[in-house]
């Protein structure tokens, strides 16, 4: 996070950023579009959450402005792009800690399955119902240029008066970013933070591929005596495409051995470094200013790297006190096998609320709850495939009430990532974001409950996703309205 928001720094001042507003500004004919480009960026950066919260949000925030969109509905669009499709993307920073906790899940249990952690995943996906409606939710939003609750008063507040920021933000003793305007002089050349963002990108997923290959060459190779460097890398590289299993299961147990922690790392080093010499090499500034610059970036990181650490402080203690397990054990009653879904749904929104952290919800609950579905759905006498079916459906919903839970928390740290990324003041972002994360979790919810029932057909779940398509699209038509008409007329 800190070394991201240098690289931020370094290609805000090198003029970069503002070249990508420029050449974006093209396409971004007005509200209606600006926030479409903003979407489609929060999915293209689907590789890990927190480095699309930084890039897009920093990126977006000035063509948002010059249309009047208020920050509130900036940090809406970036947070909610950002955890759903780490979430359910098949190669994301996330997929190694999800892999880990179903596997953990999984051994605890007797079914008998060959099926690979990475295999269960994917045939889960079909149940995440939060993540896939949300990044609908948004376009639905956008389409029909109407908000209701709190967001249509910060939207209407922004198109009238054009004040993208709360009065909060301005009374509140709450320091803003950093300065982080062009130097005099700069190039805007949109190359300038292009290219460190898509060394990032790469490098993210070069480290993902390096260091999933290391942990299972170790495996293998327990001994020692197995080939070593960088040509064993590029030749298991080359195994992807030619031999079985399947390339997308391959790729899934790599990224799944992999240290996400090491190659985010490697990734966000590497973009500040690129940044670093491609400014210092164009003679945009020089080496010294580009150093102080970059420090100043890291300084921007540390409101919210200081709340991050409380809100993991505040994970750990809940997880000491055993509540979760407490809360968990309730299951293991005598319940509907068909119910444990919603039951799961809630309890892990409820935990990730609390937390403000799906990653710990998912670590809490997934060695939990995958052995008392199966001990439900034993005692009511499903046969191995029922069970498997209402498995799937639990391990889906941990994951994706998860992420609904830690969208509603204001201790979250995506959450908080967004709000400073979009500069816009952060119990704004959670109250106008709470009433939109609650519709669609409330459809969700009744979505997968519908889809277990059913079994997991695939027809049927198709038409149910369409089904809570068409319902959200009512609710926004009906209870929303158009901020930016309702400004015109209350002007004239």
């Amino acid at each position: 996070s800190l070394l991201i928001g240098g690289m931020v720094a370094i290609i805000s001042k090198n003029g970069g950023m503002a070249g990508v507003v420029k050449a974006l500004s093209r396409y971004a004919k007005d509200s209606k579009s600006t926030q479409f480009i903003t979407w489609l960026l929060g999915i293209s950066i689907f590789f890990d959450d927190y480095a699309n919260t930084l890039i897009v949000g920093n990126t977006m925030r000035s063509v948002t402005d010059k249309f009047k969109i208020s920050r509130e509905k900036l940090a809406y669009i970036v947070d909610s792009t950002a955890a759903p499709v780490s979430a359910v993307a098949f190669i994301t920073t996330w997929i190694g800690a999800e892999l880990g906790y179903i596997d953990d899940g999984m051994s605890r249990i007797a079914l008998e399955t060959d099926a690979t952690a990475y295999s269960i995943f994917l045939s889960s996906l079909k149940y995440s119902y939060y993540p896939l409606l949300t990044l609908v939710f948004i376009l639905i939003l956008i389409y029909t240029q109407k908000d209701y609750g709190a967001m249509y008063r910060a939207e209407y507040r922004s198109r009238s008066t054009g004040q993208v920021s709360g009065a909060a933000s301005e009374a509140e003793d709450e320091p803003d970013m950093e300065d982080l305007s062009p130097v005099p002089g700069s190039p805007i050349k949109w190359q300038y933070a292009f290219f460190p963002v898509a060394t990032v990108i790469l490098m993210t997923i070069f480290g993902l591929l390096d260091t999933g290959f290391d942990s299972i060459h170790s495996q293998v190779y327990s001994d020692g005596n197995g080939p070593t460097g960088y040509g064993h890398l590029w030749g298991q590289m080359g195994t992807l495409f030619t031999e079985s299993p399947s390339f997308v299961t391959k790729l899934g147990k790599i990224i799944g051995s992999a240290d996400s922690y090491v190659a985010l790392l490697w990734a966000s080093l590497s973009g500040v470094i690129v940044a670093l010499i491609m400014t210092v090499s164009g003679k945009v500034m020089k080496l010294f200013d580009s150093m102080h610059w970059m420090a100043t970036g890291f300084k921007t990181m540390l409101p919210a790297l200081m709340i991050l650490t409380l809100a993991w402080a505040l994970a750990i203690t809940t997880e000491e006190l055993h509540t979760a397990d407490f809360l968990s054990n309730l299951l293991s009653g005598s319940i509907s096998p068909y119910l444990l879904s919603v039951i799961i749904f809630i309890l892990a929104a409820f935990i990730a609320f609390s937390t403000g952290s799906s990653w710990s919800t998912m670590a809490i609950l997934y060695p939990i709850a995958i052995p008392t579905t199966y001990a439900v759905c034993t005692a009511a006498g499903m046969d191995p495939d029922q069970t498997m079916e209402v498995l799937l459906s639990v391990i889906s919903t941990v994951l994706a009430a998860s992420v609904l839970g830690d969208h509603c928390s204001p201790i979250s740290d995506t959450t908080i990532l967004s709000s400073l990324a979009s500069d816009c003041n952060h119990i704004d972002h959670v109250k106008t974001q709470l009433p939109y994360a609650l519709t669609v979790g409330a459809v969700s919810l009744v979505c997968v409950f519908l889809a277990t029932l059913f079994g997991g057909n695939g027809f049927v779940n198709l038409l149910i996703f369409i089904i809570a398509i068409a319902t959200l699209y009512i609710i926004v038509s009906k209870f929303g309205k158009n901020a930016e008409t309702a400004a015109l007329t209350s002007t004239d």
